[in-house]
């Protein structure tokens, strides 16, 4: 939250964190059909949720797509952030579902979330989040990338970006 005071009026901005997260790499469909992460996949999230850490990312809850390789991405970043509403499939965050109702949730948000999910999805929303379009791609989502996004007076903008 940050604290305005223009002369003596008070005005109070809430700034609300989102992250973004693409699922780690995954071993191929002839390898096993469910596509879990792949060993590399798993390191590299392991990589990316240290790296939060040190970033001092906070949040109330993990949402993931419940594709597989979302909700082993989404257990793995839990165990280093422990979100204190631990994680939960959230429906609309399938490769291709329609960023703009997970977008008006994540508007609505006052405490910060982490969405883990697919492509094209999260260059979607990222998109949407940014410039208002979808088609706009405003950052590049490898596998174990996060990007942070801050809200604060009704503006999204992207503030870091990990990608491991």
């Amino acid at each position: 939250m940050h604290l305005n005071s223009p002369d003596t009026d008070r005005e109070v901005i809430v700034s609300v964190n989102v992250y973004l997260v693409r699922h780690g790499d995954a071993v191929s469909a002839a390898e096993n059909p469910q596509r879990p992460l792949s060993s590399e996949g798993r390191r590299r999230i392991e990589q990316t949720a240290r790296l939060a850490l040190e970033r001092k990312v906070q949040v109330s809850a993990i949402y993931h797509s419940g594709i597989l390789r979302a909700q082993e991405t989404a257990e793995i970043l839990a165990e280093h952030v422990k979100p204190t509403l631990g994680t939960t499939q959230l429906s609309g965050l399938l490769p291709e579902d329609d960023p703009a109702a997970v977008r008006a949730e994540i508007d609505l948000a006052t405490d910060p979330i982490l969405l883990v999910g697919h492509l094209p999805f999260m260059s979607r929303l990222a998109g949407l989040l940014v410039s208002n379009d979808p088609e706009t791609v405003v950052v590049e989502f490898f596998p174990a990338t996060m990007v942070c996004f801050d809200k604060s007076a009704a503006r999204w903008k992207i503030s870091w970006r990990i990608v491991s």
